[in-house]
């Protein structure tokens, strides 16, 4: 269950064709659930905005209702559009979090490892990696960049792989987010 969402599309009059009433789409803060939401009325929404849907109803000042989990198809345009933007900005608000993951990901089997799973990452840089953790554990994405000779921006690596997590719903290996619902 997700607590915090980011808005990746509001419709203030709803989907065309469907009931009328606005609606939103937003990505969770955990595990980057993809969620349709009811605005309560009168209530405005801007895109990657983060508002609370967790289960105490009375801290919901925004929401009325979690309609519902979907899949990244059922997405508008305009939210596609969003989506790398806002989990690169929940991946650098909840940096500590990631940069553990880079700290502590394991070997998958004796031939592949979990940092091979990051878009962009090749074998020599994530032999890097896995050498420099074991020195001291990296304390920033900085701190990572300082000490790898060939890695930028590995918080964008993180935010490429959730992405594709997202968008594929017959990805074997998940590092980050839920698997899809079945339609």
């Amino acid at each position: 269950m997700e607590d915090y969402v980011y808005i990746l599309d509001y419709l203030s009059s709803g989907k065309p064709g469907y009931r009328k009433g606005a609606l939103a789409y937003g990505v969770g803060e955990n595990q980057f659930t993809l969620l349709e939401l009811i605005p309560k009325p009168n209530v405005t929404l801007a895109i990657g905005e983060r508002v609370y849907v967790g289960k105490e109803k009375e801290k919901r000042d925004k929401i009325a209702k979690v309609k519902g989990r979907i899949n990244y198809e059922d997405l508008t345009a305009a939210a596609h559009g969003e989506l790398f933007y806002i989990i690169l900005d929940i991946i650098k608000n909840n940096e500590e979090r990631f940069v553990k993951f880079y700290n502590e990901c394991p070997a998958i089997s004796t031939r592949y490892h979990a940092l091979e799973l990051l878009p962009g990452l090749g074998k020599k840089t994530m032999q890097e990696i896995v050498e420099e953790r074991k020195k001291m554990p990296f304390k920033s994405f900085e701190d990572m960049c300082t000490r790898v000779k060939n890695l930028h921006h590995p918080e964008k690596l993180i935010a490429r792989r959730v992405e594709e997590e997202l968008m594929d719903a017959h990805q074997k290996y998940r590092l980050f987010t839920r698997p899809p619902i079945r339609t």
